[in-house]
This record gives C-alpha cells, sequence and structure tokens, in this order.
C-alpha cells in the first residue's frame, strides 16, 4: 500500500493556544515533537497494516514543524509550501491507496476547539454549498476528486463529530475537546497508542466504504473579518461581494475552487 498523510498541529493532544503553535511560542518545541510523535504513531499503525510507502505532507505554518529522524524509514516528508492548488495534500494523486490526516481541527466559526480556524486567521468563516467547511472537508474533496479513500482522522471531538457526519466509515480518534477558550486533553502517550491501533485497522477495512462523494457543483461563500479582505477579494475573476464582509463563487470545477481559494484564503 501507498498512504498519504497530511498533518496539522491544532488537533493534537494538549495544544490549547496560538502561542503553542508559533516557532518561539511558549510551548511551541514540545507540540511540535508530539505533532511529530501523533504521525509516527500514525506510520506505524500503516506499516502494520502493509503500507510500503508513506508521504508526509507538514501542513502546518511554515510546513517546517516534523522531525524526519523520528518517522520510519519509509516515509518521504515534503517540508514548506510549493504554492500549488492542492495545498495541505500536495503531491496527492491516484497512485494512493489511502489518505489520513493527523492533529485536524474544527472550522472557522465552531467553538470546539480555541484553535479553530479555516486555512488563515482573518476568516470568520468558509462555506461550501452553505455549510461550515473546514481544512479537512476541504482537502478530503481533493481526495474524493482524485477518488482516494479518506479512512482516517485524529484531532478534536467536534471535527471528528463532523468527519463522522460526512462518512461515518472514516475511523476517527478524538484527542481532546474543546471548552470555551479551554481544552481537554487525553495523555499524550495514550494519544499515539489509540492512533497507531485505529490506523492499522482502518487499513484493514473495506477502504473503499471510506471514498468520499464530491458534489456536482460548489457555492462558496467566505466571510472575512475585515472589509478591505472582501473588497480585494471580491476582483478575482468570477467572484462578487454579497456585502461589506462577504464574497462569494460558484464553479461545477472543484480544480476551479482550489484555485481560487489558492487566491481569496
Amino acid at each position: 500500500m501507498k498512504i498519504y498523510i497530511s498533518a496539522d498541529i491544532e488537533g493534537v493532544t494538549g495544544c490549547t493556544h496560538w502561542d503553542e503553535t508559533e516557532v518561539g511560542g511558549h510551548g511551541y518545541e514540545y507540540y511540535a515533537r508530539q505533532m511529530t510523535l501523533e504521525v509516527a504513531a500514525a506510520c506505524k499503525g500503516a506499516n502494520k497494516a502493509g503500507a510500503k510507502e508513506i508521504f508526509v505532507k507538514d501542513a502546518h505554518s511554515s510546513g517546517r514543524n516534523i522531525d524526519h529522524g523520528l518517522l520510519p524509514r519509509n516515509t518521504k516528508l515534503i517540508r514548506a509550501w510549493s504554492g500549488g492548488i492542492y495545498s495541505m495534500v500536495q503531491e496527492l494523486d491516484e497512485s494512493f491507496d489511502a489518505v489520513l490526516f493527523i492533529g485536524y481541527h474544527s472550522a472557522a466559526s465552531k467553538d470546539t476547539n480555541p484553535l479553530a480556524h479555516t486555512m488563515t486567521t482573518s476568516l470568520d468563516y468558509l462555506k461550501i454549498n452553505g455549510k461550515i467547511a473546514s481544512e479537512f472537508l476541504i482537502h478530503s474533496y481533493i481526495a474524493a476528486y482524485l477518488k482516494v479513500p479518506v479512512v482516517f482522522l485524529s484531532g478534536d471531538k467536534g471535527l471528528c463529530d463532523q468527519v463522522k457526519r460526512i462518512n461515518e466509515n472514516i475511523s476517527t480518534v478524538a484527542v481532546k475537546e474543546g471548552i470555551g477558550n479551554s481544552t481537554i486533553n487525553i495523555h499524550p502517550d495514550l494519544a499515539l497508542d489509540l492512533i497507531e491501533k485505529e490506523v492499522e485497522a482502518a487499513l484493514r477495512k473495506d477502504l473503499t466504504k471510506c471514498l468520499i462523494e464530491l458534489p456536482q457543483e460548489f457555492l462558496i461563500e467566505i466571510r472575512y473579518k475585515n472589509h478591505k479582505d472582501a473588497y480585494k477579494s471580491s476582483t478575482f475573476p468570477g467572484a462578487s461581494r454579497l456585502d461589506e464582509h462577504r464574497v462569494k463563487f460558484s464553479s461545477k470545477d472543484y480544480i476551479e475552487v482550489l484555485r481560487m481559494m489558492n487566491f481569496l484564503v
């Protein structure tokens, strides 16, 4: 099997405030290591299930957080950002057997993680076809476009619950729960054990049941915190303002949606 892992930090157990996610911030080094270890646990589970090759995208901030030396030897680590439209799943293609998401978090406007956001902290929300969209949904639709099953996600409970509503066959591990500006977290070692165990089990199941259905058309609504961002974004071809803070964009081609997001989000 050839496996793809996309990893973020805001859904890692314990990580609660923004300074813990930023280089130089209090606690960053600890949580970057925990991010690495949770990815390593997923890799171990994948290898137990028969993975031969694993691509890992470091998909947080600079894209330079994961210590490759702590991952198995059959991994290839994608660091930093190419600028391409696949963003957090850069290099994903039809050759992969499954996609895993590690350390993912709730979407902007949700109250289930103090670090909830979607791609950037400058948005109040991003909707796809009238529903609040998370970074998971945006990138799982890329997997759907490529017909690659999405089999596993770890992160906060709010996002895990949303994933189950999208496809109940996707395995999840909730390592934390957001309560106001706080989090309730499972022990970091328990998180590693659960991720390794559940990834192995997920990859031994019928992966075709984890294929996500791609909508036939897309209506995107973006609400910016700052009105000037909405004004600027409304100049993108095909985009228009709904009001001082919101823009819309529609297309039947998800690649065009991704191209728009690459410039507007």
